[in-house]
């Protein structure tokens, strides 16, 4: 087994900006195995929340010895970036070898059509009523926020998109004090979901105070070790590869999360549809889907993802699995 490694470059539609910064452009790593003249490809975004950079993850994956397979693979590296391509990449070439799709390999049910969240990224509430109304056919639209200035934005949201469902998710932006004050209003606008709205490891008083709207852990949860830790606060948890380190560790967290209670979203960091696509094998029956990674891009991977509308339709095994 040979393992390659490339960095790509996907230009974005728009300035995409959260409570942490803006970004005008997506860098991913592609990690491609081949063995047997079949070849099997994974993509990862890393982020510098976790402490990763392209040279980073570039620098794990080139540390692993040659041939590793996927079980080898789950203990060589953390959960995170690195893990993810190969992961992914591992699994695309077993699949193109046997002949087989991901999922049946898995002993996972086919992915559907689903619908994905659409996402909005922070700005002024005239632009952001701007944004929700060009996307106001969308049903459900994910708005990211931030702090001082958030009740403006959503309400201008609503006003711009009266129908869709709205998740909010604030990134760790919010303090408990702000959170307090903004709950009461969440029912009110149509809100279905808060999206980590305190900081990872600050987050206990989301045990102590009521939840009108569900609250859904992304920062908070990275694999299986982080569950024990969220129960009481979150009601759901985000499943996203790049956090679980592949599709792997993301199957074994759906179980484990669902077996202890917790609701099922699926997300991603912004990427093409090559990540994506291992990610709607874990999102088949998710409560919360959020894949729209490939249409916040200017271009994507050829082929890609078939998007109708919101409506994300399952990966064809030239692009994946």
């Amino acid at each position: 087994m040979t393992l390659s490694l490339t960095e790509d470059t996907f230009p974005l539609a728009e300035v995409f900006t959260i409570s942490r910064g803006s970004k005008t452009e997506a860098r991913v790593l592609t990690a491609t195995v081949s063995r047997d003249g079949v070849s099997g490809r994974g993509e990862c975004v890393p982020y510098a929340r976790y402490g990763e950079s392209v040279a980073s993850v570039a620098d794990q994956i080139a540390s692993l010895p040659e041939g590793i397979g996927r079980a080898a693979l789950q203990a060589a590296l953390p959960p995170g970036a690195a893990r993810n391509a190969v992961d992914c990449a591992l699994w695309d070439w077993e699949a193109k070898r046997a002949g087989r799709r991901a999922w049946e390999i898995a002993g996972c049910a086919a992915p559907g059509a689903m619908v994905t969240a659409f996402t909005l990224s922070l700005d002024t509430p005239e632009r952001m009523r701007a944004a929700a109304a060009r996307a106001a056919q969308r049903p459900v639209l994910k708005i990211k926020l931030g702090g001082e200035g958030d009740m403006a934005r959503l309400e201008a949201v609503r006003t711009g998109a009266p129908a869709a469902r709205i998740i909010v998710d604030a990134n760790e932006g919010w303090t408990a004090e702000l959170y307090a004050e903004l709950a009461p209003h969440l029912l009110r606008l149509g809100v279905v979901l808060v999206e980590q709205p305190l900081p990872a490891g600050d987050d206990a008083m989301l045990a102590e105070i009521a939840r009108p709207v569900p609250v859904c852990a992304d920062e908070s949860c990275h694999d299986r070790a982080s569950l024990a830790a969220l129960r009481g606060r979150y009601d759901l948890v985000n499943i996203k590869l790049d956090k679980t380190g592949g599709l792997t560790e993301a199957l074994a967290l759906r179980e484990a999360a669902r077996a202890a209670g917790f609701g099922i979203m699926v997300g991603c960091m912004v990427g093409s549809s090559l990540a994506m696509a291992p990610a709607a094998v874990v999102a088949e029956g998710a409560a919360f889907v959020d894949l729209d990674g490939p249409l916040l891009l200017a271009r994507d991977r050829d082929p890609g993802l078939d998007y109708e509308g919101s409506v994300l339709m399952p990966p064809v095994a030239a692009l994946w699995g």
